[in-house]
């Protein structure tokens, strides 16, 4: 079994950054898929991005560009950095790893799954 624990939400105005992390524990994950996925309220629960064990990445439309995923396999931890942050990015941000390194978007794809993290972006 492998626990997701996500850090680093809180609440910003609009342009600002933010880093979330997520320390996986119970196993090593370096050869999963690591995402991240969040929900809005009222909303359903969306892809934000997701990096493979080789480091490919992918991303959402919504936040190509302003928002980068990356692992450090030596403490088991993936990142997210938001930056130019916008009001319609505020959600729970929940990290998820997939252990066939999949690569792909889908909720289903994803074993394990953190209780996620508040992110709420003032205007």
């Amino acid at each position: 079994q492998v626990q997701l624990v996500e850090s680093g939400g809180g609440l910003v105005q609009a342009g600002d950054s933010l880093r979330l992390s997520c320390a996986a524990s119970g196993r090593t994950v370096t050869y999963y898929t690591l995402g991240w996925f969040r929900q809005a309220p009222g909303k359903e629960r969306e892809f934000v991005g997701g990096i493979r064990w080789n480091g490919n990445t992918r991303y959402a439309d919504a936040v190509k560009g302003r928002f980068t995923i990356s692992r450090d396999d030596a403490k088991n931890t993936v990142y997210l950095q938001m930056n130019s942050l916008k009001p319609d990015d505020t959600a729970v941000y929940y990290c998820a790893a997939d252990s066939l390194d999949n690569g792909g978007d889908r909720q289903y794809e994803f074993d394990y799954w953190g209780q996620g993290t508040q992110v709420t972006v003032s205007s």
